[in-house]
């Protein structure tokens, strides 16, 4: 059987695949120690599978695309989170608790005309 998840976070997208096996990972073809640039990113993104418990019990497979590191981290975890919910409602109550399946909606403002970014306004000079 298998559950699939989608998750976004800032503009990257992620499409999750659970199916049942030994616990292996691959993000975009490749292994998350390839993929990512360091273990505090895998971790933020292995996070759902261990506080459901189910680590070693599904495969995953994961397509993502658009944004930094970071950003795909954190819509794999949503995605992640929700498959496992699509594969027991029971782990809502413990993804919930966690705020695993919660969208962050958090991203970047855009430019305004008469602006150098966001906010940051031109120089004032006192003529």
């Amino acid at each position: 059987m298998e559950y699939k998840g989608l998750g976004r976070r800032k503009s990257s997208v992620a499409r999750v695949l659970l199916v049942e096996g030994t616990g292996k990972i691959l993000v975009n073809n490749k292994t998350p120690q390839e993929y990512f640039p360091n273990k505090l990113v895998i971790q933020d993104m292995e996070q759902p599978l261990i506080v459901a418990d189910v680590r070693d019990k599904f495969d995953i497979k994961v397509k993502v695309i658009g944004g930094g590191f970071n950003g795909q981290a954190g819509a794999i975890r949503l995605g992640i989170a929700r498959a496992l919910l699509a594969f027991n409602q029971d782990n809502k109550v413990k993804l919930r608790s966690k705020k695993l399946l919660t969208r962050d909606a958090r991203s970047k403002e855009r430019k305004k005309y008469g602006k150098y970014g966001a906010r940051r306004s031109p120089q004032f000079t006192k003529r």
